[in-house]
C-alpha cells in the first residue's frame, strides 16, 4: 500500500537533525503512518469484524509494501534527486547506499509483504496492496509525474488504495462505504499535495517536473485547491449515510475539521504567494485525514451506534 498523496510528511524546507540509516531512509518511513491510518479506517467502514491478528498482519503487510514502494521510488528518481539541492544528500544520490542493495531490499520487502497478507489476511487484500505499490511506482512516479501537471489527480489512486485493502481484510469484499472512503482520499489528495508543491515549486522547476504551480502559477493552483477542498468537504459528509454505524456521530464531529480546512484554503486563496498559508494548509491536510480516520474508528464504538442514519432513510429525509 502506497501513497502519492503524502510524498513528504516532514517539513519540506527542514533537514532532519538525525540522519536515518541509508536502508531505512529509502523506505520513507514518515509516509507510512497515514497509510496505515487509512487502512484501519477501511476496516472500520467495511462493517466487518476487526480481529486483532488479522489487523496486525494487514498493517505489517501494508507497511512493508509501502516501504518497498518508497525504495523503488528512490531508485527511479535517483538522478532527479541528485540534481535537486533539497534531495541531493539522500542515500542513493549521495552514494551511501548502492543501487543493487536498494533493489534487493525492495524485492525482499515486496515478497515478504505479499506472503504476510496472503497467509495472515486474504488474497484480495494482498492483490490490492500490490496494485497500490505498482500504481505508485509505475503510474505516478514513472508515467505521470514527469509528464503532466495533473499527475497527482490521476496518480492519487495509489494513495487511495489502502482503505480498500483494509476493507478487503476485514470483510473479504469491497462495499459501498469502502469505495466512498477510496473516493474521499482521492479528492483529498490534490489539495494536500498542491499545498506542498507550492512550497517546493522552485525545486520542481529547476529539474523540469511539471507540477501545477510550475506550469500554471500559484493563483491557478490556489483556485484548484479550493475546488478539490470543497469536493472533499462535500464527499466527507456522505459518510453520514454510508457508514455501517455511527454515521450521525461521525457527521457532527467532522464539521469542525471541514470548517478549519475551508478556512485555511480561503487564506491561501487570498495570499497564494505566502508560504505560511501553504504550509499551514499542508500540515492541516495531514491532520485532517488522520482525524477522519479516527472518527471512522470511533463511529464503530457502541456509544456511537444509536447515532446512525441508514442510506435507506435518505429518500424519506429528502422528501
Amino acid at each position: 500500500m502506497v501513497s502519492a498523496t503524502v510524498l513528504s510528511m516532514a517539513k519540506p524546507a527542514v533537514r532532519p537533525s538525525v540522519q536515518l540509516p541509508a536502508w531505512l531512509e529509502v523506505a520513507k518511513p514518515r509516509l507510512i503512518p497515514l497509510l496505515l491510518a487509512t487502512t484501519l479506517a477501511g476496516m472500520a467502514v467495511s462493517g466487518g469484524t476487526i480481529a486483532p491478528g488479522m489487523a496486525v498482519c494487514t498493517l505489517v503487510g501494508g507497511a512493508l509494501a509501502s516501504a518497498a514502494a518508497g525504495v523503488l521510488n528512490c531508485l527511479w528518481e535517483q538522478d532527479l534527486d541528485g540534481r535537486m539541492q533539497r534531495t541531493s544528500r539522500r542515500a542513493l544520490p549521495s552514494g551511501r547506499l548502492a543501487q543493487r542493495q536498494a533493489f534487493a531490499l525492495a524485492v525482499a520487502l515486496t515478497l515478504v509483504s505479499v506472503v504476510v497478507l496472503l497467509i495472515g489476511v486474504n488474497a484480495l487484500a494482498a492483490s490490492l496492496s500490490l496494485l497500490g505499490l505498482c500504481s505508485y511506482v509505475l503510474l505516478y512516479t514513472a508515467l505521470l509525474k514527469p509528464r503532466t501537471p495533473q499527475n497527482i489527480v490521476i496518480g492519487g489512486v495509489a494513495g487511495a488504495i489502502p482503505p480498500l485493502v483494509g476493507a478487503a481484510a476485514a470483510s473479504g469484499q469491497l462495499g459501498l462505504a469502502s469505495w466512498w472512503l477510496f473516493s474521499l482520499v482521492m479528492v483529498w489528495t490534490p489539495a494536500h499535495f498542491w499545498a506542498l508543491a507550492l512550497l517546493l515549486r522552485e525545486d520542481y522547476r529547476s529539474v523540469g517536473i511539471p507540477m501545477l504551480p510550475v506550469v500554471h502559477g500559484v493563483v491557478v493552483t490556489a483556485r484548484a485547491i479550493r475546488g478539490y477542498a470543497w469536493l472533499t468537504v462535500a464527499l466527507s459528509l456522505a459518510g453520514v449515510w454510508l457508514l455501517p454505524s455511527g454515521g450521525l456521530f461521525y457527521g457532527l464531529l467532522v464539521l469542525p475539521f471541514n470548517g478549519r480546512l475551508l478556512q485555511l484554503v480561503r487564506a491561501l486563496e487570498v495570499q497564494p504567494e505566502d508560504p505560511r498559508a501553504a504550509r499551514s494548509l499542508f500540515r492541516w491536510s495531514i491532520f485532517y485525514l488522520f482525524g477522519i480516520c479516527l472518527l471512522l474508528l470511533m463511529a464503530r464504538l457502541p456509544m456511537a451506534e444509536p447515532l446512525s442514519i441508514p442510506l435507506a432513510a435518505l429518500p424519506t429525509l429528502v422528501g
